[in-house]
């Protein structure tokens, strides 16, 4: 990778691939509402995942869509805390407190892309040429898959294209951003969850004035007036 500019940080951009993939909203207790991006503390159990590490609270960005969606017959087995409904094998007897099924919300084509700049970028890029454990989104079952990795540098900037990206609330107005309250990071022990609200676009949005982003510089040879995607640097 050539040289960058002083005002210029050097990324590694990984983009990420689950034929199917569901996030359930934990602000719903008891019903499976099911979010259309993954949460950051999703993206950073995958790379927790790869490194072997308890927990990764690296700063990146992200953008993330989903093709298509869908709704699934899912089976839970709660177990039942007085002990009057045993698990065996993993599962319960059907009837109150026990075995029950329940609709599931889940994303088709689900297209995921990180920024991890500096350091950590080089850290983790070398984990997931041989990750410690499966890479997966939302349950156990989502693998999903590292399509492409490639160096680039991410620039301050005054305007970029928002499309599909995830950022801190304020940081565009693009017509089409809904606000989405989502775990930013998890506990190792699972007992704390920190939470922010991001604003996200499903659709594609053009180019906007945007505050506190980065963008991709643009190589040699491409057009300087072509706007890059706007990344927002997230933090736990």
């Amino acid at each position: 990778m050539p040289p960058v500019p002083d005002d210029a940080l050097p990324t590694w951009r990984f983009e990420f691939y689950a034929p199917v993939a569901s996030f359930r909203d934990p602000l719903f207790p008891g019903l499976s509402h099911g979010l259309p991006v993954p949460p950051p503390s999703t993206v950073r159990g995958m790379l927790a995942a790869a490194t072997g590490k308890p927990s990764e609270l690296v700063p990146f960005g992200m953008a993330s869509y989903g093709d298509g969606n869908g709704v699934d017959a899912e089976t839970y087995h709660p177990i039942d805390a007085g002990g009057a409904n045993r698990a065996v094998s993993g599962r319960v007897r059907a009837g109150k407190g026990g075995m029950t099924i329940r609709d599931r919300p889940f994303l088709v084509g689900v297209h995921l892309t990180v920024w991890i700049p500096g350091r950590d970028g080089d850290r983790i890029e070398q984990a997931l040429r041989r990750p410690r454990w499966a890479l997966r989104l939302g349950r156990s079952q989502d693998i999903v898959h590292l399509r492409e990795r490639c160096q680039v540098a991410l620039e301050p900037a005054s305007d970029a294209v928002v499309d599909h990206a995830l950022a801190p609330v304020g940081s565009h107005a693009a017509p089409s951003a809904v606000v989405h309250r989502l775990a930013s990071a998890v506990s190792t022990d699972r007992l704390t969850t920190t939470w922010a609200d991001y604003q996200w676009c499903e659709e594609q949005t053009g180019n906007w004035p945007v505050s506190g982003a980065y963008r991709e510089r643009t190589v040699p040879g491409q057009d300087r007036d072509l706007p890059g995607r706007a990344v927002w640097l997230l933090t736990p």
